[in-house]
């Protein structure tokens, strides 16, 4: 019988997320509310405890009250054989400075690996959709021998330029590490496929621990695992690929198997969650083999009184649809549609309110928006540029507490 290794997972969970702004005007990106029930760190937290991996600090920075109060009510172990999930704010252990970077995170917080002594370390990001056994490219690096090993994901080359790239050899070797380069490199055994990095690593403790150290000495650095630590190791001839195809999730079907989304703009964003309540969405949310799990609220059902319909949607609990029509849309928890109301191809936010007769259309409303009696958001894009953040693709984003 193998013995499972000592690792510990670090999650960096700083990101401001500029480009979901409003949404993250007031919270980390991380904390983002996402699919009628979640926060965007409830899926790599879900794939590490499903995993088996219980010791993971969350490295936190902007903005992180919510974040850290979702992670300490949401995510308690027991603590009986020394599990936990932990946020750990900058602590200005090496002087009066925020964390400059991600690979500064984990310099100003290596004491935590040193009271742990993990053989290995995870470091994974906290801002992406998908589903993963984390075990399996654990269990590759150790094979491998590799001081660092990068999770690529497959994208089409005409497409990778927008992605940190991975040039490797046919045993797995990254020979380069290119960050969104004009002319991607291909995969040994297909030259139309690039593997993106998806920003999840797995280190030897004393590698990581060295290549951090080394590069917090170097002050033309910007302390950036992708852009620096990585570099260095590859440039060093220790690091290896993992092909994100070659993970098997127990529940998975082919249709979900490879799914991996960066939700870091408003428009990818809202596509994932159209993709969620298409009749056949690709990411399924119902694999009880591997559940994504979120906040357990304490809330009554869903309610639809007086012909209030909801098609081809997802409805969190303790909403109530009055004579109202939902089409295409996520409604997270709590949310109230008065009668005559019309909400179609919409991500509505906990707590948001809508008016009689008003019409919501392709917009995002963030958590306790209320619309108004006989308004219309999404239908004249000008006058919404007006008022509110609108996307490249048109998809109009209403900021937190925001009454119109």
């Amino acid at each position: 019988m193998r013995t499972q290794p000592h690792v510990l997972g670090i999650v960096l969970a700083g990101g401001e997320g500029k480009r979901l702004y409003p949404m993250t005007a007031d919270r980390a990106k991380p904390a983002v509310p996402f699919g009628g029930a979640y926060r965007l760190i409830d899926f790599v937290l879900s794939n590490l405890v499903n995993a088996g991996y219980l010791r993971l600090c969350v490295l936190t920075q902007y903005k992180s009250h919510s974040l850290d109060r979702h992670i300490s009510q949401t995510w308690r172990l027991s603590g009986f054989a020394g599990e936990y999930i932990t946020p750990v704010p900058a602590q200005q252990r090496l002087g009066p400075r925020w964390y400059t970077g991600s690979a500064d995170a984990i310099f100003q917080s290596l004491n935590l690996v040193y009271d742990e002594d993990p053989e290995y370390i995870v470091v994974f990001g906290a801002d992406h959709v998908y589903r993963m056994d984390p075990e399996q490219m654990v269990q590759q690096h150790i094979d491998s021998g590799a001081g660092v090993t990068v999770a690529g994901i497959r994208v089409p080359r005409s497409e990778a330029y927008a992605f940190g790239c991975i040039d490797s050899d046919e045993n797995g070797k990254i020979t380069q590490f290119l960050e969104k380069p004009a002319h991607p490199p291909g995969t040994p055994d297909d030259p139309n496929v690039t593997f993106a990095s998806m920003g999840n690593y797995v280190f030897t403790t004393k590698v990581l621990i060295d290549a951090i150290k080394a590069d917090a000495e170097n002050s033309d650095s910007d302390h950036d695992m992708g852009g620096d630590i990585i570099p260095a190791l590859v440039e060093a001839g220790m690091a290896s690929v993992y092909d994100f195809n070659d993970n098997v999730v127990p529940g998975a079907t082919e249709r979900d198997r490879g799914y991996w989304r960066d939700v870091g703009t408003i428009d990818a964003f809202y596509d994932a969650h159209m993709d969620l309540v298409s009749v056949h969405p690709i990411f399924n949310l119902y694999n009880r083999r591997w559940p994504i799990r979120g906040a357990a609220e304490n809330l009554p059902p869903a309610k639809f009184v007086q012909g209030g319909l909801a098609q081809e949607s997802v409805v969190g609990a303790g909403c109530i649809l009055s004579a109202a029509t939902v089409r295409n849309s996520v409604l997270s928890s709590n949310v109230m549609i008065d009668s005559g109301a019309t909400v179609e191809g919409s991500v509505l936010m906990p707590g948001v309110k809508i008016g009689k007769g008003a019409v919501v259309r392709r917009a995002i409303l963030d958590k306790n928006v209320v619309v108004g009696d006989g308004e219309i958001v999404g239908v004249d894009i000008e006058r919404d540029k007006e008022r509110f953040n609108v996307s490249a693709g048109g998809i109009v984003t209403v900021g937190k507490g925001i009454w119109i």
